[in-house]
């Protein structure tokens, strides 16, 4: 079975956007190169589940794939995601045996999910 390996978050201001997720999730950002197009994104440690990606300079029409990050306490990071200029569209929603989700858009209006895991969640 493939798993995903990277994903790639569309921006029109690179810059504005690296902040955001620096701000919000504390990733490591840095740009490709001599190139403000591009930004590899370190999410973690390689030893931690889960994958690194991009942040990339739109060009033309671009359509969006939402990705779910892991986080710790969903509503810290709401909190955090509103701070820094996020939206969240729509809040906090259990999933049994799973744990805790939310959607939101990031603040370029980029949708994406959080997820606090928790094998004993219950509605």
């Amino acid at each position: 079975m493939s798993k995903v390996i990277h994903f790639e978050i569309p921006a029109n201001d690179t810059e504005k956007v690296v902040s955001f997720y620096r701000n919000v999730f504390d990733w490591k950002i840095e740009s490709w190169g001599d190139s403000k197009e591009y930004w590899l994104c370190n999410t973690g440690e390689d030893s931690e589940q889960g994958i690194h990606g991009a942040i990339y300079a739109v060009q033309g029409d671009s359509k969006t794939t939402v990705n779910t990050i892991s986080v710790g306490n969903l509503e810290n990071f709401v909190e955090k995601i509103r701070q820094n200029g996020g939206e969240i569209l729509q809040s906090r929603m259990v999933i049994p045996g799973v744990g805790y989700v939310a959607t939101c858009k990031d603040n370029e209006g980029t949708p994406f999910g959080i997820l606090q895991a928790d094998p004993n969640a219950k509605e």
